[in-house]
């Protein structure tokens, strides 16, 4: 979709799309109209409009207009940057895309607002836009009357050349949400890690440095975590290092991103019930998250040092899979005595963990895992579980996914937790032997492999990476989320 932004003349005609706050609060656009023979204030009334946050009003067939769209802001004053793209990504799903070309915006903010206008239509934008993405490849036979034909938005702005400077960085950080989403929206026979992995070399073409391991590179390192995972597949596994140097030699120590990328799980030998393992080609929701986040690092060109590492395997159950009781060795030279082969997120990240730590030696980690059913359980589809070793780092992530939507609620960690992870045979078990706590056994297994003074932390976001409706700024399907908050994150430690 095409995102332009204009001097604020209403159009002759078309489709129009009002942002309003709470009250509704009319101002300019109220006088515009009235010399169309529209009185908005009334048609709101009649409908019962009253601009709260979320609620939208079609008013069809207003004098030249198509339509008029109405969309509330809620408080007027207290609009944030996140709340006007929720506003933007409302006003998109209250449209028919199959019947609407070309859509024209008008924000009618307070006078109070009036100095934040540019960011705020920057903003609208950008939640129209990502409310707008589509994964529909492989439909073939979606009737003409049928098909998406919404291919622009035009925000009547008060500075237009202002709010497209402002809108740059934005479009760089949703080309780098579609991009995560459509990874994870495809299935596994498309999306498996040779493919995953080739997908980063078009980050080349960004000034992101691209390496890629293979089977043989990976057993020279020892990583014998994640190869175990990988044994049961025909498709090797791959880890992905994408090396963005946007701050240079000065800017220091790279923030790391580590993703996994499960392109599918079965749960290997300790298999997963059949009803809904078609959801399973999911489980790399993270690595596609880091990917994501990497190209809008790039893509911005944001004045920070960052590098984003993925393992990418696929787990399956044949006759060279690993089993439940096996021990393997990870690049940490520890040893896990491997309990269940479905918790093999943890066994993916552990090395990826040790290896970002040996090669980029980061100032923090973050990974992003789609790691446990656990916390679908505790959270729900509302937060991502976060773990962390520091406090301020915690801080930061938390601030970081307020500000764009991406919520986290911290858990703890401590001895109590880590000692159930002892095994009799080897250093650490990959399970606990009951099911309390799965979400923190799972955490716990990963700070065994962080550096003490590193800080870290670990996103379980297997209640995220799904949407089962709707959200205002997400169709169903891949949310992608972790891009955003990484982003956001990413912009605290620019220079």
């Amino acid at each position: 979709m095409k995102i332009a932004f204009s001097t604020p003349e209403l159009p002759k005609q078309g489709c129009l799309v009002v942002a309003v706050g709470e009250g509704p609060h009319f101002g300019k656009i109220v006088a515009l109209l009235a010399r169309r023979d529209i009185n908005l204030k009334k048609a709101a009334a009649t409908h019962g409009f009253k601009g709260k946050a979320g609620e939208t009003l079609n008013l069809l067939s207003q004098g030249k207009f198509s339509r008029i769209t109405l969309v509330g802001l809620g408080d007027a004053g207290k609009l944030t940057l996140q709340k006007m793209a929720e506003a933007g990504g409302q006003a998109c799903g209250a449209l028919p895309a199959n019947r609407v070309e070309e859509v024209f915006a008008f924000i009618d903010l307070p006078e109070k607002s009036e100095a934040k206008r540019a960011d705020f239509e920057a903003a609208f934008a950008q939640g129209f836009l990502l409310r707008s993405y589509r994964f529909d490849k492989y439909f073939t036979k979606t009737p003409k009357d049928k098909k998406p034909i919404l291919a622009q938005l035009t925000v009547l702005s008060g500075d237009a050349k202002k709010a497209r400077k402002r809108f740059e960085p934005m479009l760089a950080v949703a080309e780098g949400v579609f991009l995560a989403r459509s990874l994870v929206n495809e299935p596994a026979n498309v999306v498996y890690p040779e493919t995953l992995a080739n997908a980063c070399k078009k980050l080349r073409d960004l000034d992101v440095d691209v390496q890629i391991l293979g089977p043989a590179q990976m057993k020279a390192l020892g990583m014998g975590s994640i190869l175990g995972v990988a044994r049961g597949s025909e498709n090797p596994p791959r880890l992905v290092s994408m090396v963005y140097r946007g701050a240079g030699k000065s800017g220091g120590a790279p923030l790391a991103f580590l993703g996994k990328g499960v392109t599918f799980d079965t749960g290997g030998i300790s298999i997963k019930p059949a009803s809904g393992m078609e959801d399973m080609k999911y489980d790399m929701a993270g690595s596609a998250a880091v990917i994501g986040a990497m190209y809008a690092l790039a893509v911005r060109k944001a004045k920070v040092n960052a590098v984003g590492v993925i393992g990418v395997v696929e787990n399956m159950p044949d006759g060279k899979a690993q089993r439940p009781g096996d021990v393997v060795t990870s690049m940490s030279g520890q040893t896990i005595e491997v309990i269940n082969t479905d918790a093999e997120g943890r066994l993916v990240l552990c090395d990826v963990i040790t290896y970002a730590q040996h090669k980029f030696k980061p100032r923090a980690m973050v990974d992003l895992a789609t790691l446990t059913g656990a916390i679908i359980i505790a959270l729900g589809n509302e937060h991502a579980g976060l773990f962390c070793n520091n406090d301020d780092f915690a801080k930061q992530l938390i601030q970081a996914g307020l500000a764009v939507e991406e919520k986290l609620w911290r858990f703890p960690m401590n001895e109590a937790y880590d000692r159930q992870l002892n095994s009799d045979i080897a250093d650490m078990k990959n399970a606990s032997n009951d099911r309390v706590a799965g979400s923190i056994f799972g955490a716990q297994f990963l700070a065994r492999f962080v550096e003490k003074k590193t800080p870290w932390a670990h996103l379980d976001i297997a209640g995220m990476a799904w949407a089962r409706r709707d959200l205002p700024l997400t169709p169903k399907g891949a949310t992608a989320f972790g891009v955003r908050l990484l982003n956001q994150l990413a912009e605290a430690f620019e220079k």
